[in-house]
């Protein structure tokens, strides 16, 4: 009897598929470039903040935008390889689906929330340099925690992206389900009354550091649990999904 596929070797073959292909760069050099873009250009337009939480929380408005090229990323990255057809190699190579999605999902997200957390550090380099604040800019309190819950909530987006390319199997599904679910309705659903904006709050919506991003939403550790919520029933789905359909 075979002996399974050490996890090491799993995770170093998932980290090899994902920096090789080409939609990973460009979505890479997309979210680069908007957050931290975005970052240094608020904090130039913003001379001067009554604190340093929100002076670092006005750089941190890219990663609105940026968190876009995060799903791109992750549906691709789990999507493409069953409309490419190689998904048949990964899981002869590793038998234990559920174990090689699991691999997948912990490679994509880890490098979104290291981009992340290289990203936001740039952008409290942006306020402390740019922006005068009594007292300065440190690197501690709510200025952590709002560059903390950033990089968690960015994680959690790739892992509900990964999750959704998995369920659908398709690039174009994943990526226009990601939307909708993060933006589309969260910005939809208010218009129809109070029932509307209760569900809004229950979406997993795109993050500025605790706040929600243009939409309705819960604020701070709710916001992000919902968010973990939503993440995790969409990947456990595309893992029993895995196991019981065919490739």
């Amino acid at each position: 009897m075979s002996r399974p596929v050490p996890l090491t070797a799993v995770l170093r073959s998932e980290w090899t598929k994902l920096v090789s292909l080409r939609s990973t760069w460009w979505a890479a050099a997309t979210y680069v470039l908007v957050a931290g873009g975005f970052g240094w250009l608020a904090a130039s337009t913003n001379p001067s903040a009554d604190s340093a939480s929100s002076a670092v929380r006005i750089t941190l408005i890219g990663f609105g935008f940026a968190q876009f090229a995060v799903l791109a990323l992750a549906v691709v990255a789990a999507a493409g390889e069953f409309a490419s057809g190689s998904v048949l190699a990964s899981l002869v190579a590793v038998p234990r689906r559920v174990r090689w999605l699991a691999a997948k999902t912990g490679v994509v997200a880890g490098a979104v929330a290291a981009l992340t957390g290289v990203l936001a550090l740039a952008c409290w380099l942006a306020a402390r340099t740019l922006t005068a604040v009594p007292g300065g800019v440190p690197l501690d309190g709510g200025v952590g925690r709002d560059l903390l819950l950033q990089v968690v909530a960015a994680g959690l987006t790739a892992v509900l992206a990964v999750g959704l390319g998995a369920v659908l199997r398709s690039t174009a599904g994943g990526v226009s389900a990601g939307v909708g679910l993060v933006f589309g309705l969260p910005l939809l659903l208010p218009l129809f009354g109070s029932a509307g904006e209760w569900l809004a709050e229950a979406m997993p919506v795109l993050r500025v550091g605790a706040d929600p991003f243009l939409v309705a939403g819960t604020t701070g550790a709710v916001g992000l649990a919902v968010t973990a919520a939503w993440a995790a029933g969409t990947w456990l789905l595309a893992a029993v999904l895995l196991v019981r359909r065919d490739v």
